[in-house]
């Protein structure tokens, strides 16, 4: 996951997951998604335009059958960020406009996500962190509970530009849910514009 600062408030987003059934060999999800955002204030809201697109391997209910589908997406957010402490809090709303191969829907989602540094006042080079999230997903068709995704890890800031962080997170599902072993790597280096 890559939020380039771009000058004069602009920042743009760029962002790809490969996601498995099992930890490498059984495809389930490769996602990309890219935004231009723009902050409202110094460092607290921020508004973002974006396009994501999706491909996706299901299995079949009772085989081992899979079938593939792409999906592309239009997204509007809005992100807000505050600090209790050392403690940070960021807060992200987005909707979602999904259009398939037949079939368009939409989707709000809500971000709930903490960092707490461990071994520092802030999340510096050198900084272990703790991080939690939840986000709920609602489509606006029924049925309107879509997933949660509850999430706990840990991480490291490498530089002041770059943080990996590994962690578990649990996804519900209306009927089912898993858990996922979620390995990320965070990139915010400015792009330099002349």
């Amino acid at each position: 996951m890559g939020n380039q600062p771009l000058g004069k408030g602009f920042n743009l987003w760029n962002e790809a997951q490969y996601r498995d059934y099992s930890f490498l060999g059984d495809l389930q999800q490769v996602l990309f998604r890219t935004g231009l955002g723009y902050n409202l204030t110094e460092n607290n809201f921020n508004v973002m335009l974006g396009y994501a697109f999706v491909y996706t391997e299901s299995y079949s209910t009772g085989n081992n059958d899979k079938t593939a589908f792409s999906e592309h997406r239009i997204f509007q957010q809005l992100l807000t960020r505050q600090n209790f402490g050392k403690v940070n809090i960021q807060h992200r709303y987005r909707m979602e406009e999904r259009f398939f191969n037949d079939d368009t829907q939409f989707r709000f989602r809500y971000n709930l996500a903490v960092q707490v540094p461990l071994n520092q006042q802030s999340l510096k080079k050198g900084c272990f962190y703790l991080a939690a999230s939840n986000e709920f997903f609602l489509n606006l068709h029924s049925p309107h509970f879509d997933r949660n995704r509850l999430y706990g890890g840990t991480g490291y800031v490498l530089s002041p530009s770059m943080r990996a962080e590994a962690g578990l997170m649990r996804q519900a599902l209306e009927k089912s849910g898993r858990n996922q072993i979620m390995l990320t790597f965070f990139n915010t280096m400015p792009i330099k514009c002349s």
